[in-house]
């Protein structure tokens, strides 16, 4: 057996063990009033989430650009799934780099959750350095502003700081230059952060969420024609979010499979590229 085949096989047995003693630590009822300022939640991901926090009793304040869409269908739709939430459930025209405004929420904060990014280009690199800088800002550095900003209401809750990250900030892929940059980054900078506050002793837990191809409108038309992959569904991807946040594990992998295609990428390195390069469809012009 070549060893790739050893991997995959000794990869298989382990998950395999792990799926039948695992236990699900997960207990929504522990969301149940819990104060959750979640951005990007006008639509994809971020919208799934909002409905499955209002569904699980949670105090949400959402942030979004599109302010309009967020008053009229994420907003609405939240507060029929529970109602109770309405004194302290708003929506947020503030810019995504700027999150200032957290340290100055009244009624504390137990998640913070951030999902916002901007305007994706998958394609070749065409040498637009000042769209890499520019989604540096919103996908990077905006995460870090607010996160610091948030850091000391979390800590006075004992919180939970949530970074929505891909793949692609694991495994470098084609058509995402751009893109992949800033979640490596986010991987970096919030996985440094996490052990500087265990050496602190700030009891506040990190969560990186490493995401797969998500059936969202704006990723499917991204990718169409140009992968070869299965997009997995958005309501399911903002669950796996939720729930690695309450259960403060420091990463979330979904689908689930990804970590092993992690573990993979970092053990074979010999033909890695090629078979990574087959889920793509690249023509020369």
């Amino acid at each position: 057996m070549k060893p790739i085949g050893k991997v995959l096989c000794a990869t298989g047995i382990v998950a395999g063990l792990l799926a039948f003693f695992w236990k699900d630590p997960f207990n929504p009822e522990s969301l149940s009033g819990a104060r959750v300022l979640l951005t990007g939640a006008s639509a994809g991901i971020g919208e799934q989430m909002a409905y499955h926090y209002a569904r699980f009793g949670a105090e949400i304040v959402l942030t979004a650009r599109r302010e309009a869409v967020l008053q009229k269908d994420v907003e609405s739709t939240c507060l029929q799934y529970f109602p109770k939430t309405t004194p302290h459930s708003s929506s947020c025209s503030t810019s995504p780099v700027t999150g200032h405004h957290i340290t100055h929420l009244p009624w504390g904060l137990d998640y913070l959750v951030l999902n916002h990014m901007g305007n994706t280009l998958f394609q070749m690199w065409a040498g637009d350095v000042e769209y890499t800088r520019w989604l540096m800002q919103v996908n990077f550095f905006s995460y870090v502003a607010l996160a610091t900003a948030a850091l000391p209401t979390l800590e006075k809750s004992k919180g939970s700081l949530v970074v929505v990250s891909s793949l692609t900030g694991k495994i470098p892929t084609p058509f995402t230059t751009s893109y992949s940059a800033t979640k490596f980054a986010l991987d970096g900078f919030f996985s440094s952060l996490r052990h500087e506050l265990i050496m602190q002793k700030r009891n506040v837990s990190i969560t990186l969420c490493i995401l797969g191809l998500i059936d969202t409108d704006t990723a499917l038309e991204n990718t169409r024609g140009k992968v070869y992959l299965t997009a997995s569904p958005a309501p399911e991807a903002a669950l796996a979010i939720i729930r690695g946040g309450a259960t403060r594990v420091q990463e979330v992998f979904y689908p689930w499979w990804l970590q092993h295609i992690c573990w993979l990428w970092v053990l074979s390195p010999s033909d890695r590229d090629q078979v990574l390069q087959r889920f793509y469809n690249y023509s020369s012009p």
